[in-house]
């Protein structure tokens, strides 16, 4: 009987596989299995790995020794404790997430979480709980999705840490942040996050970890942590999977 099930089970495989063929997360060509990246694309994936400043993540070309901030961290302190990134947002990322964000590519969820959960071990191991920035209602009734949500529900799941799905609102409808400029991203999310109310005691006291799926100029969780630290979060890490660098802005 179990031999009669693996093989239907086998047979369905295959039969999705001609459906919903194995292609590249990346630039979708075939690979042999489900959730791989070609030859090709997984050579222009730009990990993130350490030496990098303490704060902000950015990746330092020499390792300046422990303990090491960056420039931009001393000159401009951001509210937020600490960012993590998986990888620099280049062609390969960029593909990833759009393909997330608005091709309905939810099969690349688990997969980007695991990335994100490798690059931000250091605060989900410490951390009291997982919460996404949310998108605002109006935008979610038209998008029916919001990626954050997905890459911090993923990342929950795999660590174990309380999901936070309802904690954070987006009080404000925004304008979209792709095209403005550093100023206009502060100006147009500035107060437009809040702790929901009745739920202050989920985040008051806690060490969050404040789930996006790119940091680009800050401003979106900046704007986020300021409402968490005003409910009485001590701590707020932010962890994305991609981090748009100067060069690739």
């Amino acid at each position: 009987m179990k031999m009669l099930s693996q093989s239907a089970s086998a047979c369905l495989q295959r039969i999705a596989d001609v459906v919903y063929p194995p292609v590249c997360l990346g630039c979708g060509v075939l690979t042999g299995r489900h959730g791989a990246v070609c030859a090709s694309c997984w050579r222009e994936v730009r990990f993130i790995e350490r030496p990098y400043c303490d704060i902000l993540g950015l990746p330092f070309s020499y390792d300046p020794g422990p303990g090491m901030l960056s420039a931009q961290a001393i000159a401009h302190p951001p509210v937020f404790d600490r960012l993590r990134a998986a990888t620099v947002f280049d062609r390969t990322a960029r593909n990833m997430v759009h393909g997330l964000k608005y091709r309905d590519r939810g099969d690349l969820a688990p997969i980007m979480a695991g990335w994100m959960e490798r690059a931000g071990g250091d605060c989900l191991r410490c951390c009291d709980a997982i919460l996404p920035v949310p998108l605002h209602r109006t935008r979610f009734a038209l998008r029916k999705f919001n990626q954050s949500a997905e890459l911090a529900r993923h990342l929950a799941i795999s660590t174990g840490k309380p999901y936070l799905s309802a904690a954070l609102v987006r009080t404000k409808r925004t304008k979209r942040q792709v095209g403005l400029t550093a100023r206009a991203r502060e100006d147009n999310v500035r107060a437009a996050f809040a702790v929901a109310e009745g739920r202050e005691a989920e985040v008051f006291g806690k060490h969050i970890v404040l789930v996006d799926d790119v940091y680009t100029t800050g401003a979106t969780v900046s704007a986020a942590t300021r409402a968490l630290k005003k409910a009485g979060a001590t701590e707020v890490s932010v962890l994305t999977f991609a981090m748009a660098l100067a060069e690739t802005i």
